[in-house]
């Protein structure tokens, strides 16, 4: 094959043509479809997967890596925590204790969860927490969310009304247990859900009050950096009394959906890639029809027929793979553009911040590239078959 005779008449065929100006404009809206759709797959799969990653660290706050519960009343001790903490040193454990409250200020009343930690402990797994928590907890000393903090109208140092589920004895009736704590901490996870109900107070204060077993727990919270690694491995060590969880299991319908989402619109737009691979059959088709003479006059003049077929392929491929080149660019330039300027800004107490994540995986751009090529590829094949079984004699003895 005579590679210089190919490169020559794709450099021709590039060109602008005056007399057919619809098939270069054909050529060019093939050029910009698949560069927009290639700079559209990039940015919006790196949103998907920056939302998603912003949405795991947030659960985390609530949802741990890895979690202890007892399946039978009391099965979650300290003699288990100490075997677990000698057994897995790379691992930080915080127990803790539970308890549904009510918060009341005025005539405002706000449900949530009341724990009881050992706040060294809980500061190790829970980063959140760890910010709060700048002294420790007085006796009846509390650290609650900002937001909660903001609604209500309190402020560090002021005192808040908790209501516990627990009965006592008030005259000839029963009252729900009440006791006032002190404010001395406020945090912000970025998700209004999480800050507005949970709340942590010193295990001393609540075995107190509630009159609970010192050294018996509700839980364990585990940080573990390969949560789905160790969950095993600390499934293993667990007596049959005991379960665990993977934050993954807590939250495994949410994030499947994020997945299946994030999956239809990968195809829903490879679709515009795929549409705007049409004008390149469209317009290689065209510029088939429109110089059948001159094809029938290369073949008889000695030109084989794979370098014909040659030809219109790598007509198509430099518009396919130039398309791509230039939506790549875009689409980490556009990246680029939304991470380091506030362009789009997102409301807080829904997603968790107010900057748009951004985090383009490998898999993600490498399949986004791989299917732009196929498609470009596979549109260039079919118009290169047809001119090259264009047939010299009858199309010049018509002429």
């Amino acid at each position: 094959m005579n590679a210089r005779f190919v490169n020559t008449m794709v450099k021709r065929y590039l060109r602008f043509d005056p007399e057919h100006p619809f098939i270069f404009l054909s050529a060019i809206l093939a050029f910009f479809g698949i560069a927009i759709g290639v700079m559209v797959l990039i940015i919006a799969m790196a949103i998907m997967n920056g939302m998603e990653k912003e949405f795991e660290k947030r659960l985390f706050v609530m949802n741990y890596p890895l979690t202890i519960y007892p399946k039978v009343r009391g099965s979650v001790d300290e003699e288990l925590l100490e075997t677990l903490e000698n057994s897995f040193f790379d691992l930080k454990f915080s127990p803790y204790m539970q308890t549904q409250v009510l918060v009341r200020k005025g005539n405002t009343l706000k449900g949530g969860l009341l724990f009881g930690i050992d706040p060294e402990r809980e500061r190790e797994v829970n980063p959140v927490f760890a910010k709060a928590y700048t002294k420790p907890l007085g006796k009846y000393g509390v650290i609650v969310g900002r937001p909660l903090a903001e609604e209500l109208g309190i402020e560090e140092g002021e005192k808040i009304m908790f209501l516990f589920s627990r009965m006592e004895p008030a005259g000839l009736s029963f009252m729900p247990l009440t006791k006032r704590f002190v404010v001395e901490g406020l945090f912000r996870s970025g998700l209004n859900a999480y800050d507005e109900s949970y709340y942590y107070t010193t295990f001393r204060t609540f075995e107190k009050i509630l009159k609970r077993d010192g050294g018996v727990y509700d839980g364990i919270h585990i940080e573990s950096k390969h949560p789905m690694r160790d969950i095993e491995l600390l499934r293993s060590e667990l007596p049959s009394t005991v379960g665990i969880l993977g934050w993954w299991e807590q939250n495994g319908n949410f994030f499947a959906a994020m997945q299946m989402e994030k999956r239809a619109l990968f195809i829903v737009l490879m679709l515009i890639i795929l549409i705007a691979s049409l004008n390149i059959v469209s317009s290689l088709l065209m510029t088939v029809m429109n110089r059948r003479n001159e094809v029938a006059l290369l073949l008889s003049l000695g030109a084989s027929r794979k370098e014909i077929m040659q030809l219109f392929f790598r007509l198509g491929l430099i518009i396919g793979l130039g398309g791509i080149a230039v939506g790549t660019v875009l689409g980490l330039g556009g990246m680029e553009l939304l991470s380091r300027f506030d362009i789009i800004s997102l409301p807080e107490d829904v997603y968790g911040t107010t900057r748009l994540p951004l985090d383009l995986d490998w898999r993600d751009f490498a399949g986004i590239l791989a299917g732009a090529f196929l498609i470009s590829l596979f549109s260039s094949l079919y118009p290169a078959k047809k001119a090259s079984q264009i047939d010299p004699l009858n199309v010049l003895r018509n002429e």
